[in-house]
């Protein structure tokens, strides 16, 4: 009889193949060749703390006659264990019938997850997305990327996928969660590379997320549920702190919808939404996030400094970092680091420049860029619940001024001496249409551009040529994390408002694509928990 077990922290050299690994595991634990073995790799990390000793560490599950895992699992020279078949578990589905549509608005990954659950089980959620669906957003997104007018409504923030869409991709998350699984497996099942099931550092790519995501949108379509596009939630109704209703406008007419629960999931571009759900009395608090400017490198240096003398090997590829520091009493630390990548352009509004990262699957581009970001707080901006979303505005209005239109950038030797760049060096800034050179510190607060000065010198010292004074900064990185947070419950109810789920980093409650993802399936729990599915 067979047995499966777990076996961590399992050294895979680069150049082994995967015929030449397992019998490398064979020869360690001392299984014969003709002993019948099969091993799956469940998370392979890269170990390059050794820039002479580059490996991979790999947990496998190892299944083999009884015998040897026994001997396996006696092994103290092995971190091993048994691995106990988990049934799924079904969520709980309730009795009440449902008066009005069970709706989800946005249709990022908190959305899509959210409908997705609903929609598997019967419930033909409605979803509605004040975007546009994934290809005609992408050409509007060029448009405006080529130096065209900005789309108020099909964007970088707004569309068929959220912002997710125009990044990385990553999938890292410190969160905790039994759904993180389940989350890379559908989609895997919706195109997203199998690699991202046992990856430490997973991602999709810009490129590969799209087709993801409109796949997985199809599927709610087919299993029954309706998506409604360039429909923008209005306003909400509510009786005795219970919502009831939603009005929506979408071409200009407006739309009153019943409405027995609501998932909302409206990302952090939304600040009319914002405004409209303060307005109607939910309860709301600031929070802290943090704000900075892009930074880009060349990618060959960050390969050579993190790989050392294995820098070119085909198995390592675009090499990552994450450097924290402090500035007095704050952190600052880089954030969304897209190897390969480009800087561009994400405003989601008029007189705004907002900037982020993004790569495609490949990571193949030149320059390397992450956000250089300072922590602030309503000590800071404010103890209103909308003050972080108006400091926010504000440096964004800045940026706007200061670059006459254009994303304001400069080289960090500008930068630290206090100077307006005029030239850019070696490295060329990869934000289209194309930066303006100025002076940063002109735009941006001075505790916020101290401390990324104070960032940069740390950085330099931590990854070597960091402090490159030919690479380029770009203002503002102002969205790394929604200002406020839409308070909910342990039922994750609004504290203000029953049947209204605030769910996704655009209501304070996650970090990234998984977490969000998994913040909307828990919250299409809580709805079926309390609903019957149609008949």
């Amino acid at each position: 009889m067979e047995q499966t077990v777990l076996i961590r922290n399992i050294r895979c050299e680069l150049d082994a193949s995967d015929e030449a690994f397992v019998s490398s595991c064979r020869k360690k634990w001392g299984i014969p060749q003709e002993e019948k073995l099969k091993l799956r790799i469940v998370r392979q990390a890269l170990d390059a703390r050794k820039k002479q000793d580059i490996c991979f560490v790999v947990h496998a599950e190892v299944t083999a006659d009884r015998r040897l895992t026994k001997r396996l699992l006696a092994d103290r020279k092995l971190d091993a264990e048994p691995v106990l078949s988990m049934p799924d578990e079904e969520p709980v589905f309730g009795t009440e019938r449902p008066e009005g549509r069970l709706i989800v608005v946005g249709l990022g990954p908190g959305g899509l997850f959210a409908a997705w659950q609903l929609a598997k089980y019967g419930y033909r959620p409605l979803v509605i997305e004040r975007g546009k669906p994934i290809d005609e957003r992408v050409r509007d997104v060029e448009v405006y990327w080529n130096g065209g007018t900005l789309n108020p409504e099909s964007n970088v923030a707004f569309g068929e996928g959220g912002a997710g869409t125009f990044s990385d991709g990553k999938l890292t998350t410190r969160i905790k969660d039994s759904k993180i699984d389940a989350v890379a497996a559908q989609l895997i099942r919706c195109g997203a590379p199998e690699e991202i099931a046992y990856l430490a550092k997973p991602h999709i790519g810009t490129d590969r997320l799209r087709t993801v995501v409109k796949a997985m949108r199809c599927e709610i379509e087919r299993l029954g549920g309706e998506v409604r596009f360039s429909t923008r939630l209005c306003d909400i109704r509510t009786e005795d702190g219970s919502l009831k209703s939603i009005e929506t406008e979408h071409g200009g007419r407006r739309e009153t919808i019943p409405c027995a629960a609501l998932i909302l999931a409206i990302g952090q571009g939304a600040r009319d939404t914002y405004r409209m759900l303060f307005d109607a009395g939910v309860a709301m608090a600031p929070k802290a996030f943090a704000v900075g400017v892009r930074a880009e490198h060349p990618q060959e240096l960050i390969n050579r400094s993190q790989y050392g003398d294995f820098w070119q090997h085909p198995r390592l590829g675009a090499a990552e970092y994450r450097l924290t520091g402090k500035s007095g009493s704050r952190g600052v630390y880089t954030f969304c680091m897209c190897p390969g990548g480009r800087v561009v352009a994400s405003a989601s509004g008029e007189k705004q420049i907002v900037v982020n990262g993004m790569s495609d699957f490949a990571r193949d581009g030149e320059n390397a860029n992450a956000a250089v970001v300072v922590q602030v707080g309503p000590e800071d901006f404010g103890t209103h619940p909308l003050d972080g979303l108006r400091f926010q505005e504000r440096l964004e209005a800045d940026a706007h001024r200061l670059g006459g239109g254009n994303a304001p950038a400069c080289t960090i030797g500008d930068y630290l001496d206090h100077r307006k760049t005029t030239r850019f060096g070696a490295v060329h800034p990869t934000y289209r249409p194309m930066p303006v050179g100025a002076n940063l510190w002109d735009c941006l607060p001075e505790f916020v551009a101290a401390g990324v000065a104070d960032g940069l010198k740390s950085f330099g010292r931590q990854l070597k040529g960091y402090d490159l004074p030919d690479a380029v900064l770009t203002a503002v990185e102002s969205r790394t994390s929604s200002p406020l947070r839409i308070l909910r419950g342990a039922d994750r109810q609004s504290i203000s408002c029953k049947n209204l789920y605030p769910v996704g980093e655009g209501a304070g409650y996650a970090g990234g694509i998984v977490s969000a993802a998994v913040d909307g399936w828990h919250a299409a729990e809580a709805v079926m928990a309390s609903f019957r599915p149609e008949a």
